[in-house]
């Protein structure tokens, strides 16, 4: 399998290539600046301790506090939590928002955990780094097997300790504790928003087909969006099956089936296929949003979708991107497709800030321009450079980045 901050490094490296970057600024940013690993103990309902570990990644903080998930994930690892935090740095960058990355995780399947174990979990992991967070140092939020109750406990857990209210140190809450508004859709929302414009730009109508690995927090919230908006879902994927039918899903109709059932495999009227089958079947846009390397060197020739919307983090390796490009295919990459979920964030510390909270519509408005405005300067830099849309966000990511620290003098 492929490193994915191996990948993280690689991308780098070719940007440093297009922008000539200064190697000084290249070196401490081809690393993390801190990273640390922690041991989690837990009492088990049965009686047994079990010790977790858990990550702490901070890639750079020059344009303001470390940014970044926390992911319960069986296969979390030091160099994914690495790769990710890098990717965060290049995320907030590129939507211009005045953060840098971060990203944590702990090694454990929180599906085998009963409630009492996931909060000992979560209060145990934040025990852990809470010398490193803070609202002005590094403010965590929810990513994989993470959620509002999970972010409600790890507050709840930093307030205890340090004393006082700090709801600024963690996004991704429940309202009722200064969450946002629009937060729980704002990845697909944003998504939503940059494939649109993507769209737009290689002349697809909006009845084009769209493929969907992923049926959790952004490919359902995506599928729902695209579906009311006129475009044909034709396959939706989950970790057990993929399900198509070439005239288009009906998405309302799929979301109340697994809901109630839990699975997709029983759809009425759907070809049943396997898991990974989506990243292959006809379609004008392919969107995985599921974990890292689901397209790489082996199946990406395989793929028929003209525009690639990665929502997932890191889902398409080099080599992969390599091919899909050499097959005119289009990939706008998940630090400019996803990072509408990190800029709500911003919003929810902004208000937290201010102890003002704004409307759903106030909260949309907002992202749809700042997601318009990213993905019209991404598409400038690609034209500038003549490069793809993955260089294109990462050289304004880069360059937003090195003039932080050179301005800071930390060249």
């Amino acid at each position: 399998m492929t490193n994915p901050f191996k990948s993280a490094q690689s991308q780098l490296a070719q940007v440093r290539d297009i922008l000539r970057l200064d190697l000084n600024i290249y070196e401490r940013l081809n690393v993390p600046e801190r990273i640390i690993e922690v041991a989690i103990p837990v009492r088990m309902d049965d009686g047994r301790t079990r010790v977790f570990t858990g990550f702490r990644s901070q890639h750079n903080n020059a344009r303001g506090p470390y940014k970044g998930g926390i992911r319960f994930h069986p296969n979390v690892s030091a160099d994914e939590v690495r790769a990710l935090s890098m990717w965060m740095t290049w995320k907030t960058a590129v939507v211009d928002i005045p953060l840098g990355g971060g990203k944590g995780g702990v090694i454990v399947d929180a599906k085998s955990l009963s409630p009492r174990e996931l909060e000992q979990l979560s209060r145990g992991y934040m025990q852990a780094i809470v010398p490193l967070i803070g609202a002005q140092a590094d403010v965590p939020a929810p990513d994989v097997s993470t959620d509002g109750r999970v972010m409600g406990w790890m507050l709840d857990e930093y307030e205890k300790i340090l004393g006082h209210l700090s709801p600024g140190v963690i996004t991704g809450k429940p309202l009722s504790i200064g969450g946002s508004l629009g937060r729980d859709a704002a990845t697909a929302q944003g998504a939503f928003y940059v494939l649109e414009k993507a769209a737009e730009k290689l002349h697809l109508s909006k009845n084009a087909t769209v493929a969907i690995q992923g049926f959790g927090n952004g490919g359902g919230h995506l599928a729902r969006l695209l579906f009311a908006a006129g475009y044909q879902v034709v396959a939706i994927a989950d970790s057990k099956s993929t399900i198509y039918r070439s005239g288009g899903l009906n998405v309302p109709e799929i979301d109340e089936h697994k809901k109630i059932t839990g699975n997709l495999e029983t759809c009425i009227d759907c070809e049943k296929l396997p898991s990974d089958a989506v990243l292959t079947v006809p379609a004008d846009i392919l969107v995985p949003a599921a974990l890292e390397n689901a397209l790489h060197k082996d199946n990406a020739h395989l793929v028929k979708a003209k525009l690639v919307i990665e929502i997932a983090n890191g889902p398409t390796t080099p080599e992969a991107e390599e091919i899909l490009l050499n097959n005119g295919v289009t990939v706008v990459p998940d630090i400019l497709a996803n990072a509408g979920g990190v800029t709500v964030s911003y919003f929810e510390q902004v208000q937290n800030a201010m102890n003002y909270y704004w409307t759903e519509e106030d909260v949309r408005e907002k992202l749809k321009e700042k997601m318009g405005k990213a993905i019209g300067d991404v598409w400038q830099e690609k034209e500038r450079y003549n490069t793809s849309v993955r260089l294109g966000a990462y050289a304004l990511a880069v360059s937003r980045v090195a003039q932080a620290m050179k301005d800071r003098g930390r060249n």
